[in-house]
Formats: structure tokens, C-alpha cells, sequence
């Protein structure tokens, strides 16, 4: 069976696997690589293409929750955001009453993990799994327009940098579609 190894964001055919062959390492399961001339990857891999904060300004190695500024501004978001969802006919609903501080801290340590942040969410709820969590709930093409609103408004209050508001709200954006499961 021919497998591609992904390697330095390249694919790298020749690699097989063997039923029952032998690895210096392993046992007969182990992977066997075929040669192909191309060296491993360092344990670090640089990228190739490098973010600059400037023309000629170091290198941008943070994440981009630690560029956006952390827990602070995650929650300054969250917060901006279920303050509009609280009073909205559609959506308010969808969360019980005594349970706010709880939609806050599940939306904030979802987003921080996924931009790079603590992995928080996973550790105390394991994955995501957004589309079954997210069943219970009607989320109706209504619903998702009335939560981008919403999440766009509290983007706006927080004035995240252009290039990571872009990328936020392209996020948001096929997530909130990806969420939608009626159709009424």
C-alpha cells in the first residue's frame, strides 16, 4: 500500500509501508521508508514564507492569540459579543438563563485554542465536536445571520489589527454556515 507522507508542507511519495517488513526500531508494523534523496525535516521546521512586522522588522513567531493580546482581548470579545446575544429575540433563548458566565468561557477558550491560545477547551471538554454540540439547537439560516451580527459587532467594538479582523471574521463567517442544521 502506497502511502504520501506531508513533510515541510510538501507531499513526499515513495513512502511505503510493508505488511511484516522489518524497522530498525520497530517490529514488523513499523514503517519502512524508501529512498528517495530528500532529507527529513529538522525537528523545527522554518517556514518558508516569514512574516515580517515590518519591511525589515523581526520575524512574527507569536500565535495569533499572543499578537492579539491574549486572554484579555478573547474575552473582551466574548464578552462584547454575548452582551448583544442576551437581548436578541432570536438566539437568547438558546441559552439558559443561568448559564451566561458559561457560554462565555465555552465561546473564549474555544477561540483561544483554535487561534493558537491555551488549550484549555479540549483539556477541560475534549474536542469541539461544534456541529453535534451545536445540535440541540435551531440553528436556522435566521439564527446564523442574527449570531454573525452579533459576532461582527463585537469585532468592531474590539478593533482586532486588519489582517487578523480579516482573518477572524472570514472564520466566523464559514463557521456560523457550517453550524446551520434546520432549515424551517
Amino acid at each position: 500500500m502506497n502511502e504520501t507522507r506531508r513533510q515541510g508542507g510538501q507531499h513526499e511519495a515513495g513512502a511505503h509501508r510493508f505488511p511484516g517488513a522489518a524497522h530498525p526500531g520497530g517490529g514488523p508494523s513499523a514503517p519502512r521508508q524508501a529512498h528517495t534523496g530528500i532529507q527529513a525535516p529538522a525537528a523545527n521546521p522554518q517556514p518558508r514564507l516569514t512574516l515580517r512586522s515590518g519591511e525589515r522588522g523581526d520575524a512574527v513567531t507569536d500565535t495569533v492569540w499572543a499578537q492579539l493580546g491574549g486572554t484579555e482581548t478573547f474575552e473582551r470579545l466574548v464578552r462584547a459579543f454575548y452582551r448583544r446575544v442576551r437581548e436578541d429575540e432570536v438566539l437568547a433563548s438558546m441559552y439558559p438563563e443561568a448559564d451566561w458566565e458559561g457560554a462565555i468561557w465555552r465561546l473564549r477558550t474555544f477561540f483561544e485554542q483554535y487561534w493558537g491560545g491555551p488549550t484549555t477547551y479540549s483539556e477541560q471538554r475534549g474536542h469541539p465536536r461544534l456541529r453535534m454540540r451545536h445540535a440541540p439547537f435551531p440553528v436556522t439560516p435566521e439564527a446564523k445571520e442574527h449570531w454573525l451580527a452579533h459576532m461582527h459587532a463585537a469585532l468592531d467594538e474590539v478593533e482586532l489589527p486588519p489582517m487578523h479582523d480579516a482573518a477572524f471574521r472570514d472564520y466566523i463567517e464559514r463557521a456560523a454556515l457550517a453550524m446551520v442544521n434546520r432549515f424551517e
